[in-house]
């Protein structure tokens, strides 16, 4: 085989070509017309439903209840990260957003709200999945504060030296 090989055009024609008619992506919904998607960041995990709608997006909070995102990430650049993914897929108030959110602090479970969002957004329509993955919101942030080691203050701090 390596000897009937001897151009570029010859090992083209000796590499399978890969198939452009591929099963397309389906879209994913349930029943009621919703895409659903887990988003995780640090030690918080986000439960996402989106449909079509105007642009809502709830929160449910600790104790049950749903409220405007920007009352519960108060601060605009918690709220910016939830826009995110719809201003890089070009779909801003296009849809209808409910998440749960459980762990971690505030800006972790902010980013785990855009990781469910942008998961959400592709299961929905999977066209718009080029756009999402190259602006990388279909990749979970896997940093995570490091475990304290026994001897030392924090993970990698030590007490205070005295000579005496």
């Amino acid at each position: 085989m390596a000897e009937d090989l001897k151009t570029l055009d010859d090992l083209k024609s000796a590499v399978t070509p890969v198939a452009d008619d591929a099963p397309a992506r389906e879209p994913v919904r349930d029943d009621l017309g919703r895409a659903y998607a887990t988003g995780k960041r640090k030690d918080a995990v986000a439960r996402v439903w989106i449909k079509p709608g105007s642009g809502k997006v709830l929160i449910r909070d600790h104790k049950g209840q749903y409220i405007d995102y920007t009352e519960y990430f108060a601060r605009p650049v918690l709220q910016m990260i939830l826009r995110q993914p719809f201003q890089v897929a070009g779909v801003t108030d296009q849809f209808d957003v409910m998440a749960t959110v459980k762990g971690g602090g505030l800006s972790g479970q902010a980013g785990a709200v855009k990781h469910g969002i942008s998961k959400a957004l592709q299961l929905y329509d999977p066209a718009l999945r080029g756009s999402l993955k190259a602006a990388g919101f279909l990749t979970r942030d896997s940093r995570v504060v490091e475990r304290k080691k026994y001897g030392k203050a924090k993970a990698r701090r030590s007490f205070q030296f005295s000579k005496r």
